[in-house]
């Protein structure tokens, strides 16, 4: 009985499936190394930080200016100033005065000051920014005893009033990379039984007409 041959070879829709397959699973383990190494590790580090209550001791406005960088087009920079604004609180934690930051970003870009606004070209702008926030850290909050949040191993002398880095941060930076990982396995696994049952089709039908 002579030997039945079958064709094993891809098509050329199921050679660009695998490919894609192979795509996304390699799409997928970068970003993950990539997200964890940029988002991951600080997302649980700000996840230390407690909320406590926090109650305003003062507000003021310090001499020295800071410079921000501001863009006015695709090869357009330049720098302006704009006037730190202080805003130290009582936390309940430790019970001493602190630095309020607007956030974990803000905190990074200037330790000194309490809000860094979005740079303006107008020196002018920037102050009137920072302004607003005085006024209603001043006239809105005063006394009132708010939440905030600290961290007292890493940043003992400075609380944050939001965190922008939280546990969605987090789930999306494991999530979306698997999702992909799973994506491309699942692509490619399928193209590959259905060339495997294609063959197989292939080859019983052969046998009942040889």
């Amino acid at each position: 009985m002579a030997k039945i041959r079958v064709s094993y070879e891809y098509s050329e829709a199921e050679d660009k499936s695998i490919r894609l397959g192979l795509f996304l699973i390699v799409f997928g383990i970068l970003s993950l190394f990539i997200l964890a190494f940029c988002l991951l590790s600080p997302t649980l580090q700000n996840m230390q930080s407690k909320p406590v209550n926090c109650t305003v001791i003062s507000v003021q406005k310090v001499e020295e200016m800071f410079e921000c960088v501001f863009s006015c087009g695709v090869d357009c920079k330049g720098t302006s100033l704009y006037p730190c604004l202080q805003v130290f609180v009582n936390n309940s934690e430790s019970n001493s005065r602190a630095l309020l930051h607007f956030d974990e970003q803000q905190l990074v870009l200037n330790p000194k000051c309490s809000y860094v606004p979005k740079c303006e070209r107008d020196n002018q702008k920037n102050k009137e920014k920072v302004l607003v926030w005085q006024d209603f850290w001043i006239y809105n909050i005063s006394s009132q005893s708010f939440t905030c949040f600290f961290n007292q191993q890493r940043r003992p002398d400075d609380v944050l009033w939001k965190r922008s880095l939280d546990e969605n941060v987090l789930l999306h930076c494991v999530l979306w990379p698997l999702v992909s990982l799973l994506l491309g396995t699942l692509i490619v696994l399928l193209t590959i039984c259905a060339r495997s049952l294609a063959v197989r089709a292939e080859a019983i039908q052969k046998q009942k007409f040889s």
